[in-house]
């Protein structure tokens, strides 16, 4: 008599409890996938991963505290045998190019069925890796980031508007540096200023 494999085992994360609760519930009608946590945070992802050690990671991109490529960065440490698969309605190339980097082995846009994404999460824990075919070719399309990592880093946290001196502080560099940072990426991205430079390399998805 031969037993079925046991189900894989997933981590659900998405600040929208009403679509988290509705994806939980359209999983778990698979007979091959088990939803063991969920989470509404990055922070909060990192936590029920440490606490459950899921199979597969079902990111949102955008989530508060930290962002799904971040969470995937983490988890690549803490948690190699963790996949990561990344949901998103916010598909930039630049997104699609950080979460590759972050080691992430699927990027799906909100719009795909549960039905697909149960496949999809079956591709993923079988060690293989899905990128929605349209965001790949965005992203091949749009070239790569003109910003350095500490460029990008500084202007992602000039997003809100702060001034340069608490941007200095959580950055942990003089005013000057930040300044000479921002300067930089205002010249890169051909922006008037920096509120410009922001929301340039937000919309291609580079911070």
């Amino acid at each position: 008599m031969t037993t079925s494999p046991p189900p894989i085992r997933l981590l659900l994360a998405d600040d929208e409890h009403l679509i988290r609760g509705a994806l939980a519930a359209l999983l778990s009608l698979e007979n091959d996938l088990l939803v063991v946590a969920e989470a509404a945070s990055g922070p909060e992802a990192l936590a029920m991963a440490r606490a459950h050690a899921p199979d597969v990671a079902v990111l949102d991109l955008q989530m508060p505290g930290a962002d799904g490529v971040k969470v995937a960065t983490s988890l690549r440490t803490e948690l190699p045998g963790c996949r990561v698969l990344i949901v998103t309605g916010h598909g930039r190339p630049g997104h699609l190019k950080r979460a590759l980097a972050a080691g992430v082995r699927g990027f799906v846009p909100k719009t795909v069925s549960a039905q697909r994404l149960a496949e999809i999460i079956r591709t993923v824990h079988a060690g293989n890796r899905y990128i929605d075919p349209e965001l790949a070719a965005d992203a091949i399309s749009a070239g790569d980031s003109p910003l350095t990592a500490r460029e990008a880093e500084v202007l992602e946290l000039a997003t809100d508007g702060a001034p340069v001196t608490e941007i200095a502080e959580r950055a942990a560099l003089s005013p000057g540096t930040v300044r000479n940072y921002l300067s930089s990426a205002v010249t890169k991205l051909g922006a008037d200023n920096r509120h410009a430079a922001v929301r340039l390399a937000r919309e291609r998805g580079w911070v």
